[in-house]
């Protein structure tokens, strides 16, 4: 299973961008997909979740501002930012958890990143 982000890139400050995250290769289903970030010399940190069936649960710094969604049909999730700030700068990283088999899981499933870079 591939996670691929896109979307990524240099705004200024009070600006928006929308990431997509799509997933492809072998699985019955997804269930939780969402969003990390890390900055340089930061640890990873949760950005947003969501389960298959619309659940949404979002870090702190980014509550009010950014939106995830998803695409079922599509296996797609998607990150809506808004009123980007420049401590947005991080690399983003796509998440999910996927079903292989009947009694097989992958529980923790990475995107190889996609730069969001905010100017003051």
């Amino acid at each position: 299973v591939q996670l691929v982000e896109s979307g990524g890139g240099l705004v200024q400050a009070g600006g928006s961008l929308r990431l997509s995250c799509i997933a492809s290769g072998s699985f019955i289903s997804l269930s939780a997909m969402g969003w990390y970030r890390q900055a340089p010399g930061k640890q990873r940190e949760l950005v947003a979740t969501i389960t298959s069936g619309g659940s949404t649960n979002y870090g702190d710094s980014v509550k009010g501002r950014f939106t995830v969604s998803r695409d079922n049909a599509k296996n797609t999730v998607f990150l809506q930012m808004d009123s980007l700030k420049p401590e947005d700068t991080a690399v983003y990283y796509c998440n999910a958890m996927a079903q292989l088999g009947p009694f097989s899981y992958a529980p923790n499933l990475w995107g190889q990143g996609t730069q969001v870079t905010v100017s003051s």
